[in-house]
């Protein structure tokens, strides 16, 4: 029989995340490896992007809803929210909704730029806001936000994602310093070359993935599983301890 006491520090049953933009890559592996862990649902995305996700967090037995959202709107962004935790009490937040748009910085279009921040850095921020302050009054919760490497390197034609994935990593430990005595941690993860859609252009040219695995001393491109592992953790009990800390899982790439 399984105890409180028994229980491994990994075990999410009972608890419910919030996870946006679990309709592929990332956001799928780690909506899916909460499920795995015993947590139940709630996916925020685009209209009708997140059926397969919804499906396969059922099969694994887990309790799942799915609402519709764009991050970069803040008035949906407060309304959803307001749904979530009026249905839910939230124990963990992925902020993994995200997005990039690509052209030398002297071609940047101030449309571009923004629609860039409002996804990546303000809608995050009022999400955790939003989701956060229920976490804070009763004094639990963990929110986990998906940055980047380009959060510590300046990356090429991609000065709008660079300064968002750097401001994700500043707030988490912004909020980590205001919460983590209130008892909720606030960590982030930064993926390093994952194989995912994003990378498939980088993967199929022979030279470039070359270039790209010779630098990581693991040898390999990542996997949404590799990032559910790190998002498992940081969303449970075994990282209670754990505040304000960028968890870089990248197969050794900033090392080399």
């Amino acid at each position: 029989m399984t105890t409180a006491a028994t229980r491994s520090p990994f075990d999410l049953t009972g608890r419910r995340a919030v996870v946006t933009g679990a309709g592929r890559g990332l956001g799928q592996g780690v909506a899916l490896g909460l499920a795995r862990a015993g947590a139940d649902l709630v996916l925020l995305g685009r209209p009708g992007s997140q059926v397969d996700t919804e499906k396969a967090v059922r099969e694994l037995g887990r309790d799942v809803e799915v609402l519709d959202l764009d991050v970069a709107d803040l008035d949906a962004v407060q309304q959803v929210c307001a749904e979530v935790n009026q249905r839910h009490r939230v124990d963990v937040l992925v902020n993994n909704a995200g997005t990039i748009e690509r052209a030398d910085a002297v071609d940047v279009e101030p449309a571009a730029w923004q629609r860039v921040l409002d996804v990546n850095l303000t809608g995050l921020f009022f999400l955790c806001q939003q989701l956060g302050r229920p976490m804070v009054e009763r004094g639990s919760g963990k929110v986990v936000s998906i940055a980047s490497l380009l959060s510590f390197q300046g990356g090429i034609r991609v000065p709008a994602y660079a300064a968002s994935k750097h401001a994700v990593a500043g707030i988490t430990k912004a909020l980590a310093n205001e919460w983590a005595p209130a008892g909720v941690q606030v960590n982030a993860i930064a993926p390093g070359y994952m194989a995912t859609d994003n990378t498939a252009a980088l993967r199929a040219d022979p030279d470039r993935s070359r270039q790209i695995l010779e630098r990581i001393p693991a040898g390999r491109w990542g996997s949404p599983a590799d990032v559910a592992g790190a998002a498992v953790f940081l969303s449970s009990p075994a990282s209670d301890y754990v505040n304000g800390h960028v968890l870089v899982v990248d197969g050794g790439w900033m090392a080399r």
